[in-house]
Formats: C-alpha cells, sequence, structure tokens
C-alpha cells in the first residue's frame, strides 16, 4: 500500500511538471483552449534565446482582461510598439505591429 502511495505521487509530480515544461505544446493541440487576440505593448526588453529575441509581457484581449503571452521575433522590438498576438493559452501562433489608432481604446487606456 505505501509503495501504491508513493508511486502514485511520482506519477503526479512527473505529470505536473510536464504540463509546466511544454504548456505551450499542449496549449498549441488542446482543442478545448481558445484561440484570442491579446494587445500588447513593447516595455521591457527581450531575452535573447537561439538567434531569436523572446517577449514576455502582460497584454489585454478586445474585453479588457489580462493575458500574459509569451513571443519571439527575430529583432528586437522598439520600446512602445503597439502589437496583436494571436495566443491559445501560453502558445503564441501569430503576432502583427498595430499603428497606436488600431488598438481598441478599452485596451488602450488599461496599456498605458
Amino acid at each position: 500500500m505505501k509503495k501504491a502511495g508513493i508511486i502514485v505521487a511520482l506519477l503526479l509530480i512527473v505529470i505536473i511538471g510536464a504540463y509546466f515544461g511544454l504548456r505551450e505544446e499542449i496549449d498549441r493541440y488542446n482543442p478545448l483552449v481558445a484561440e484570442e487576440y491579446v494587445y500588447v505593448q513593447i516595455n521591457q526588453q527581450p531575452v535573447p534565446e537561439n538567434h531569436r529575441y523572446r517577449y514576455k509581457l502582460n497584454g489585454f484581449n478586445a474585453e479588457g482582461k489580462e493575458k500574459k503571452v509569451t513571443f519571439t521575433a527575430s529583432t528586437v522590438l522598439k520600446e512602445g510598439t503597439f502589437l496583436k498576438v494571436m495566443a491559445k493559452g501560453s502558445y503564441t501562433k501569430e503576432w502583427e505591429q498595430l499603428a497606436s489608432g488600431d488598438v481598441p481604446k478599452t485596451v488602450m487606456e488599461k496599456l498605458r
């Protein structure tokens, strides 16, 4: 009985660790996770990673709900740049640069 408890505990640790370690890949293929646009403003320096630059930013969806997004770019983006990011959970499908006038007003108020 004691061995069964240890095995179950180890399996839970492995499953939870795999979820957090592979969260982006799990969200990418999970049909239960909805895609949504998240609006962000570049307000910090990226982390260099394999000839790309990784950004971890807080943004807002069209309803004004705060979301965390992580994405990479091939160049360093100018501070203050607005982006529209297609996010599916913690996976980022694509992003595009926006002019400040293209950002919804409710989101713009929260980004500033």
